[in-house]
């Protein structure tokens, strides 16, 4: 039974993307395992207070997520 664990700073992706997530990272993953297993394909979305993800030594935010998407730096 496969499980994809997908891990976002929380208020970044609407329910609608989240669908969308989970939708396309489960036919990725039955494009390789066969649609036999479909039903068993398990996708979990995490999400992680804005402000406790860091990389290169600086916290992400919310708000520096959404300014990143829109080509802006916070």
């Amino acid at each position: 039974m496969p499980l994809i664990e997908v891990k976002v700073i929380e208020n970044v992706f609407t329910p609608k993307q989240k669908g969308e997530i989970i939708t396309k990272l489960t036919d990725a993953m039955v494009s390789i395992e066969g649609e036999n297993l479909r039903p068993a394909t398990v996708v979990v979305i995490e999400e992680t207070r804005s402000g406790d993800w860091g990389f290169g030594g600086k916290a992400m935010t919310t708000a520096a997520v959404h300014a990143m998407a829109a080509g802006k730096s916070e």
